[in-house]
Order: C-alpha cells, then structure tokens, then sequence
C-alpha cells in the first residue's frame, strides 16, 4: 500500500484547524446546545480528530462549532467530570491521554455482553442474519477502497446488529459509553490493508457461527475478537508515547 494513502492519525495539536470538527447547526429538536456541542466533542475525541493530549481552547473550538462560548465551557466541564478532559495546573485544558487500564475494563465489558448477546440470538431458530452480511458487504468495499472511516462504521454496526438480534439493543449503548477509551486505542491500531482483511474475515465467521447456531466457535470468535485491540497496546503504547497515560 502507498504510505501516501495511510489515514492521518492527528497529531498533538491544539483545537484549531486541525482538529476538524463539525460546525453545530440547529436540527429543530428541544435539544440544548451544550449537549450538541458535548456529543461533538465525544465523537471528535473518539475519533482521534482530537488526539490525546491535544490542547483545547474555548475560543478555537467555539469558532470551529460556529457557537458562542457558554455551551463550549458548558460541554467542557462535563467532559472533565466524564474523565475525558483534564484541567492541567499552569498548562491549560487538554484531551485525556489512553488508559490501558481503562481500556481493559472496556473489553472485559464489551466481550461479556456480547458474548451474552451472541448466546441469546443463537437461541432463536428464526434468526435474520441478512443485515450482518449486507454490514460484510459494506466492509470488503471499504477494504477495496481503502476507506477506513468507513470500515469502522460498518464494523460497529455489526457488533450492533448482533445486540440488536438479540433484542437488548440498549446493552450495545451501555457498552458505547464505557468504551470510548478502546474506540480511541482501535483506531490507532486500524490503519492497514492487512488488519482490515483479518477483521473482516473474523466478523464473516462470528456470522456464519450466529447463521448455523454454533455456539461454542461464536463464544470464541468473539472473545479473541474483543482482545485484538488491546493485544496491540504495548506497541502502540512504544509508536505513540505522548498517547498513553499508564
């Protein structure tokens, strides 16, 4: 693969031009602006379009959301209580460095779910697993054109799909919101023709085993499927040292 084709993983720069971030617009709900500006902000730090460790600015990121600088601070001090933004004495506010320890609790929770979820829709002898295969479908395009943001997407709607098969789609929700620490270490370990390629032959055979109710190889598939990522941390704890904070 041409390095030149790599996705750029963000540097740890300030909240300005860089950080790419998605101006907030009025969407007509009863939805308080803050919040807006908080999911954004969520998603960006996921996202690594803000990197670990990157200075935050209110001016920079109240004129980059297109909003006034109260929902800005609003959003910020819930981003603090959340653990996801630290206020560093004489330094100013930063995005959270990647725990590892935090990561681990994420996949613990990730991998019991879902191997739960999996057990409860292997249980139904009608089960539809025609999403997961279009979601298949979905991925091996992204591998063709080296979409990366794209396989991503597609690789959470499968796993939520499979919460939704088993109906507790809410579980996937709880999971989401404990692991936004394993999202950011997942992204920087995505990069790559050939880690796609394993990911999304892993998700063909998490289905097939959904498909023909196997469920010993389902259980399995999806554990070693939940460690991938944080099999990977050391190394990228060594590649992107200013990342991690343990």
């Amino acid at each position: 693969m041409n390095p030149s084709q790599q996705p750029r993983i963000p540097e740890r720069t300030s909240a300005g031009r860089d950080a790419e971030l998605s101006p907030i617009t009025r969407d007509g709900a009863r939805t308080r602006t803050s919040d807006r500006v908080y999911e954004e902000l969520v998603t960006a730090i996921r996202e690594l379009r803000l990197a670990p460790g990157a200075s935050l600015s209110e001016t920079d990121l109240a004129r980059q959301l297109h909003v006034s600088r109260t929902p800005v601070r609003e959003a910020l001090a819930r981003l603090v209580d959340a653990g996801l933004v630290r206020v560093v004495p004489q330094v100013g506010t930063r995005v959270g460095l990647i725990s590892l320890r935090d990561v681990e609790e994420a996949r613990f929770v990730r991998e019991s779910l879902e191997v739960a979820a999996f057990e409860v829709a292997c249980a139904d002898p009608t089960v539809d697993v025609t999403v997961l295969r279009e979601l298949l479908e979905r991925q091996e395009h992204s591998y063709r054109t080296e979409d990366y943001d794209a396989f991503f997407f597609a690789d959470e709607a499968l796993h939520c799909e499979i919460f939704s098969l088993s109906g507790y789609p809410g579980a996937w929700q709880a999971v989401q919101r404990m692991k936004l620490q394993l999202d950011r270490l997942r992204r920087l370990a995505l990069p790559g023709a050939a880690t796609m390629r394993e990911l999304i032959d892993e998700h063909r055979l998490i289905v097939d085993a959904l498909e023909n109710a196997d469920l010993p190889a389902g259980r399995a598939l999806i554990s070693r499927h939940a460690r991938r990522a944080l099999e990977r941390g050391p190394a990228l704890r060594t590649e992107y040292p200013g990342y991690f904070t343990d």
